[in-house]
């Protein structure tokens, strides 16, 4: 029988908490690196490791923007809503559409009515077009992103419907196209399209799919009927998971999150023995994401998420 790693349980040390600011921290004196090697032109072999580096700091800015909408990036209000902004406005998000969508992920868990799923939640969605979506979602994350929630936005029947917020989203978006239309026009303008294609361009490519990637590894082909299972879940056993884990700000814990929505991510790992097996169905934590990706492989082939499509296969023809 599997077993936890045996620190699990422990109260979190402080420099859990404040993950999310050395995160950003690193991200800084990552970029500074960056920078210097393409000022001063060495080899752009060094630029490769160092852009991987940005990639996956960027990705835990990401989860923080996720924190942030719950309101448990920042103690602070007005801090914790400036982070998601800023945050959204840089990764081509609105942050109040974030918020209001991303509720239905944990209202409707992967039920037809979580927008975040579409269109794996759907039995009526027709396997090539499943499989279609992944490829592009896996792909190219920076775009498909933004497009799932602004379908979500636009669609006919939108769970969002308070005016006050729709306009608040409005409002992000012309913030987002005036700040973009700076950005470009000072790059184009100096000459700088080399720093922002390495500083910028090439790592967020690369963390929207890995966001997109854990995103996968978190649902997809899970169909059971408990958020156990429903959720690939990491519990690491070594000191390289627990870094990856801590940068990510705890999301490898995916199942305590959506277990206890309103707990800061630094309290999560000590409660991971709730992530144990109860029902025959869920799937013990895995070690490792390489694990839990190789259990996600099986999936891709006929990408399903949730336990209607257990209902549609015994439901009598």
């Amino acid at each position: 029988m599997k077993t936890l790693p045996a620190d699990v349980g422990n109260e979190p040390h402080w420099v859990s908490r404040q993950a999310f600011q050395i995160v950003i921290i690193m991200a800084l004196f990552a970029e500074i690196t960056m920078f210097l090697i393409l000022k001063n032109e060495v080899s752009l072999w060094w630029a490769v490791p160092v852009v991987l580096v940005i990639s996956h700091l960027m990705h835990g800015a990401a989860v923080g923007f996720h924190e942030a909408s719950h309101g448990l990036l920042r103690r602070n209000r007005k801090f914790n809503e400036f982070d998601g902004v800023l945050i959204g406005l840089l990764s081509f998000m609105s942050f109040s559409l974030y918020r209001a969508s991303h509720q239905s992920h944990h209202a409707h868990f992967t039920t037809e009515r979580d927008e975040e799923l579409w269109p794996f939640v759907f039995t009526s969605s027709p396997r090539w077009f499943r499989v279609l979506i992944a490829i592009f979602e896996l792909t190219f994350g920076m775009f498909f992103v933004p497009f799932l929630f602004l379908r979500t936005f636009l669609r006919k029947g939108s769970p969002i419907r308070s005016k006050k917020v729709r306009k608040r989203i409005w409002q992000e978006f012309a913030l987002m196209g005036v700040l973009w239309v700076v950005i470009l026009t000072t790059v184009a303008f100096f000459g700088l399209w080399k720093y922002f294609l390495w500083m910028y361009f090439i790592p967020t490519f690369i963390a929207g799919d890995l966001q997109s990637w854990r995103k996968y590894i978190e649902h997809v082909g899970l169909t059971g009927s408990t958020i156990n299972s429903g959720t690939r879940n990491i519990v690491a056993d070594t000191w390289t998971g627990k870094l990856v884990a801590f940068t990510l700000l705890h999301e490898p814990y995916h199942g305590l999150h959506h277990l206890h929505v309103g707990l800061p991510h630094a309290e999560l790992p000590r409660l991971a023995p709730e992530l144990e097996p109860k029902h025959p169905d869920e799937i013990h934590p895995f070690p490792s994401y390489r694990h839990a990706m190789l259990h996600l492989f099986r999936a891709l082939a006929d990408p399903r998420v949730g336990a209607q499509w257990n209902r549609r296969e015994n439901s009598p023809v």
